[in-house]
């Protein structure tokens, strides 16, 4: 491979080679299609202006298309840029996440679906105060809220940064186009536009990862020589079965880690469960989730794929170590303008789909935070009419999206706070998790230990989450793989080694010497933060559960349809199923074996009594 010129890690240029008219042009076709899909949907529906129709389509949809926005609302810019740099870095263990996928498949299927669709409510914090109490509920909301708005202003501007300094695309351009796009399909198409661009910003993004892999299959001669270089790197490398709760990513930490992580994503996050309930029947909801998990194998094996794409091509002149880009974010947009440059058009196509990502990740944000503040905020203490209650809902899809746009000005100036935010929003889903599980598990969980169990599990895992942040977990905990430039064979001005074989310097490497003196408690805040959901869950469960009984919990009735029964699950019915066979099969044998029995006693002809009576005495 061609090694590119030099560029300074601000550079809007590869090589030379920079964003095209043509690569504009299929990024503005993105954003127009994107915008008309919410236009068509509001002429559409222009007959039927309900809240209901707004933020829930009218519950008309069916599975295939709610699949498809399920997938597409997981997988943000963050997922497209972050993924490959994860496997250059650390190698291909993230597929063991496919592990966790099924099992959030599951549980979501045969626990949360079930309870919410049987309540049909439009906000699953509804569920928390027909469960508990309103206090409860308003609780539950907040964090939701909090979460949403400081993530998804992240979502808005950690990828518009990444792509400005390798492509020069404009950043602020980039961020307010995007914003004000999405804000305005979601105001005025309501569910049924966000599901629907959905479905076209998952093609895009596709095609997005298609590019990047055809062309460094083509640029390396082939998948086995991709597949070797890989494997003769580390990357390749699955079997690491480590049960250490403070390595960062084993099979361990992946597999259950991130499943909770995952259900407290798709089991209870508003954006997940409203797609949920805007299916037509429980089965086309259960559908969904179904061919979901296929979308996001797809996504999955895709994103790591491009990892090992990427680490082929720089695998001996990484562009991290010699400065060319700032972060490791900016890998694959690098790799993008390296290898597709020269193709008009292909820069914009991956461009127009790390957008799509955050497009897909805002829009449903946006209709998630304006369906929990009229539900949870503004119906509750309103008497407005339907259509009022039409144009409060747009209102909020629009005031959100401003303030949307605006965080991610803030996220802007946040420097090294940015990873301390998004590791916060995740923190805040564990307890969340932990404090439904209470309600629908646990039919003593009353109030006190809901509200007792949702506080301690924050508190814990955001003290944890905190100092994850102040102490960095050891080198030895995370195990980066050695990147390598001996390969480099440009020049460059200034005394940087270009030919050094050491990895790059991590950020925060000042701190190396207060490392070294680690405390006992310092090496307690190196737990993986796949772990940060399971602790927030499991103490939001144990807390609660203690309080309950103490406070007179058990003595408590609760009605069955707020608990988990189980004749709303299919593995119920499957193992009816499987009892029912077993029993006919062993009624079936029963009977064959008992047959020569009673034929032999009907026949006196043939009883060891009477031939023995009527034989001459001789015989006998």
């Amino acid at each position: 491979m061609a090694v590119p010129g030099v560029s300074g890690v601000s550079g809007v240029s590869v090589g030379g080679r920079s964003f095209s008219a043509a690569d504009y042009l299929v990024f503005g076709v993105m954003l127009a299609v994107s915008a008309a899909i919410g236009v068509y949907h509001a002429w559409a529906d222009r007959g039927r202006s309900s809240s209901e129709e707004f933020l829930t389509g009218g519950r008309r949809l069916t599975a295939l298309p709610v699949s498809l926005s399920l997938t597409a609302s997981f997988m943000s810019a963050i997922t497209m840029l972050s993924n490959p740099a994860e496997v250059y870095r650390y190698g291909a263990s993230i597929v063991f996440f496919g592990v966790s996928y099924a099992v959030m498949v599951l549980v979501t299927s045969e626990i949360f679906i079930p309870l919410f669709y049987k309540l049909s409510v439009a906000s699953t914090y509804e569920y928390l105060e027909l469960r508990f109490s309103r206090a409860v509920r308003l609780l539950g909301t907040v964090f939701f809220v909090a979460q949403t708005v400081l993530y998804t202003g992240i979502v808005i501007y950690a990828p518009a940064l990444a792509l400005n300094q390798v492509t020069g695309i404009d950043l602020w351009g980039a961020v307010v186009s995007t914003g004000v796009v999405c804000t305005f399909y979601c105001s005025v198409g309501g569910l049924k536009a966000v599901v629907w661009t959905d479905v076209f910003q998952l093609g895009v993004m596709l095609a997005g990862f298609l590019c990047v892999i055809i062309g460094s299959v083509r640029l390396q001669g082939g998948l086995a020589s991709i597949v070797s270089d890989s494997r003769d790197g580390g990357r390749l490398v699955f079997q690491d079965f480590d049960l250490n709760p403070l390595r960062r990513h084993t099979f361990w930490t992946i597999t259950v880690g991130g499943s909770f992580l995952w259900i407290s994503i798709y089991g209870i996050n508003q954006s997940q469960v409203q797609r949920y309930l805007s299916c037509r029947t429980m089965s086309h909801a259960r559908y969904s989730l179904y061919i979901n998990l296929l979308g996001l194998w797809l996504v999955l094996l895709c994103s790591v794929f491009s990892g090992v794409c990427l680490y082929s091509v720089y695998q001996s002149c990484d562009p991290w170590t010699t400065g060319r880009v700032a972060a490791p974010d900016q890998l694959v947009p690098y790799l993008v303008m390296d290898i597709l440059g020269d193709y008009p058009g292909l820069p914009g196509l991956f461009v127009a789909a790390a957008y799509s990502g955050s497009l897909s990740t805002v829009s449903s944000s946006i209709n998630a935070l304006a369906t929990v503040t009229v539900e949870d905020f503004i119906k509750p203490h309103t008497h407005l009419s339907d259509k009022s209650l039409f144009w409060t809902s747009k209102g909020t899809s629009l005031l959100y999206g401003a303030l949307c746009v605006a965080m991610s000005g803030v996220a802007s100036v946040m420097g090294g706070v940015l990873q301390a935010a998004l590791s916060i929003t995740g923190i805040i889903g564990g307890p969340l998790l932990g404090l439904f599980t209470l309600g629908v598990l646990f039919p003593f969980a009353n109030s006190a230990g809901a509200l007792s169990g949702l506080v301690s599990g924050l508190a814990v895992a955001l003290w944890v989450g905190v100092g994850a942040q102040m102490y960095p977990p050891p080198p030895e905990m995370t195990r980066p793989l050695a990147l390598n430039t001996s390969g480099c064979n440009f020049t460059a001005s200034g005394n940087f080694n270009w030919t050094s074989d050491a990895p790059p310097t991590p950020p925060g490497s000042a701190a190396a010497a207060a490392r070294s003196s680690r405390s006992g408690l310092a090496d307690w805040y190196s737990l993986s933060y796949l772990y940060f959901s399971v602790l927030g869950a499991v103490t939001a469960v144990g807390v609660g559960l203690l309080v309950s009984r103490l406070t007179g919990g058990c003595g408590s009735e609760v009605e069955s349809r707020l608990t988990l029964q189980k004749e709303d699950t299919v593995t119920f019915y499957f193992f009816q199923l499987l009892k029912n066979r077993v029993l006919r099969r062993r009624r079936k044998l029963l009977l064959a074996s008992d047959t020569p029995k009673k034929l032999d006693n009907a026949n006196p002809g043939f009883c060891d009594v009477e031939l023995d009576e009527k034989l001459p005495r001789t015989l006998r």
